[in-house]
């Protein structure tokens, strides 16, 4: 409990700190103009020596546009004969997707078969400048729902082949809400935040990121699996959003407490406890390496939860009729993205890498360490502008859990590898056909009923279309 005190501590000074800042600079930024000419308006940010052109301020969002031929617009619905740019200009955005894969293990696995499923995925956000209300304030709710089935358990890997198919709840089939909170700006560089949170947005990356519905399918290429035990998918929480720059595509940082016991399908308000919560920080600051375009980021989490140890002794349980348990848990993590051609600066364009390390608590997690790499590619292939690519990797090294019997100590799990490539193929901007291959190598146990499973190789057709 004391760590996690001096975490919130940590927290309240920097939102603090922060909160005086932006009163400084709002004090600034409204003062009486004293030695800039009216034509020259002031810099947004301090010169990074003597000299230095001033930073410009950013630019502003850029406006979603769904008008256009059916071949060539952005979603398949269109503008709704002018209604959603209409909405969308008064800060109002309603989206929509359908997901749709098919996968099968051709080698390896306890099954070979093939299976269907997906996922729809409904986003609104309303920003309450836009519509005239009062400015900072952003809303946003998300709804899901996933059906049929997939081949998540064949391979006997502990990280999905089908990301998909495991939001909002694996295979259950109902409609849930992950996402229902406000965001309110008090100044151009600092906000606060309250409601339920989708924390699959967390652990950015250009090339490798999303819910296996965009780039890559297994869920280990698309996020860092160290925080899956202290922060789950779908949860209540409140915190602060720092915007150094003012724009949030240059830095952003953030800050979050929340609980560590959300889930998609509840409300999220019985799980509150304080002997369950989960702190947790993320910064994200866009880098100029060789002059393109690149990301770089670190992240951490602690929670105060109790979690069963993964490793017991018999002697314990029998002694004492109970697990041994762990008070906390905690991660930390970091992931780059980086152009190496970008034919157009600025421009998200080219070909580039990505990587992901993360670390956590071996007591508790049995994800120790975490590895990815890989390579991804954006509208550079002649005649196709808009098709994507991935290629990469992940090796998981496995806190083994184990149990002692009589001083012999029995291992449940061993490290996990794969190998994943795709290929997005814009048919238009709203229908998107991926053919997908994944080679993996499963940490569960590798020999069913005297059988070896092996590696599992496996096959997969994705559809999505936006509407």
């Amino acid at each position: 409990m004391k760590a996690h005190r001096r975490l919130w501590l940590a927290v309240v000074v920097v939102v603090a700190g922060a909160t005086f800042l932006c009163g400084s600079v709002f004090a600034e930024d409204t003062a009486p103009e004293k030695q800039s000419p009216p034509s020259n308006p002031p810099p947004t940010s301090a010169a990074p020596n003597e000299g230095a052109p001033a930073e410009k301020p950013a630019p502003p969002p850029t406006q979603p546009d769904y008008s256009g031929s059916l071949l060539d617009r952005t979603t398949l619905t269109g503008d709704w004969f002018g209604l959603r740019n209409t909405l969308a200009e008064k800060g109002i955005t309603l989206d929509a997707t359908l997901t749709q894969v098919t996968q099968g293990i051709v080698r390896g696995g306890t099954n070979s078969g093939w299976q269907y499923g997906g996922r729809d995925d409904f986003t609104l956000n309303i920003d309450t400048g836009k519509l005239g209300l009062w400015p900072g304030g952003f809303f946003n709710a998300e709804a899901e729902h996933n059906f049929e089935d997939s081949v998540n358990s064949f391979p006997r890997a502990i990280m999905p082949v089908n990301g998909t198919m495991i939001f909002p709840s694996p295979n259950e089939g109902s409609l849930n809400i992950p996402a229902l909170n406000f965001t309110q700006f008090v100044c151009e560089y600092l906000g606060f935040t309250a409601g339920k949170y989708d924390t699959m947005s967390g652990d950015a990356n250009a090339f490798a990121h999303g819910k296996g519905d965009t780039q890559f399918m297994n869920l280990a290429m698309n996020i860092n699996p160290v925080v899956f035990l202290t922060s789950p998918y779908s949860t209540l929480g409140a915190g602060a959003i720092v915007l150094p720059t003012k724009d949030p595509n240059a830095a952003i940082v953030s800050f979050l407490v929340m609980s560590a016991d959300g889930q998609a399908n509840t409300s999220g308000l019985n799980d509150l406890r304080s002997d369950a919560m989960t702190t947790a920080g993320e910064g994200r600051v866009r880098t100029d390496f060789f002059g393109l375009t690149g990301h770089q980021l670190v992240g951490a989490t602690y929670a105060n939860k109790t979690y069963t140890s993964l490793n017991q002794d018999a002697r314990d349980l029998i002694q004492n009729r109970a697990l041994t348990a762990e008070n906390h848990s905690w991660s930390l993590y970091y992931n780059f993205d980086q152009y190496l051609y970008q034919p157009t600066k600025d421009v998200d364009k080219g070909i580039g890498i990505f990587g992901r390390y993360g670390i956590a608590d071996s007591a508790s997690n049995p994800v120790m360490r975490f590895y990815s790499a890989g390579v991804g590619g954006k509208g550079i292939v002649p005649l196709r502008p808009n098709d994507t690519f991935g290629i990469g990797g992940y090796y998981i090294n496995i806190s083994n859990p184990s149990l002692t019997i009589l001083r012999r100590t029995v291992s449940l799990l061993g490290d996990e590898e794969g190998l994943e490539a795709y290929y997005n193929i814009a048919l238009t901007k709203w229908f998107i056909l991926t053919p997908d291959i994944q080679f993996i190598g499963p940490a569960q146990q590798r020999t069913v009923n005297g059988s070896s499973i092996g590696s599992s190789t496996i096959l997969g057709l994705r559809l999505q279309m936006v509407f």
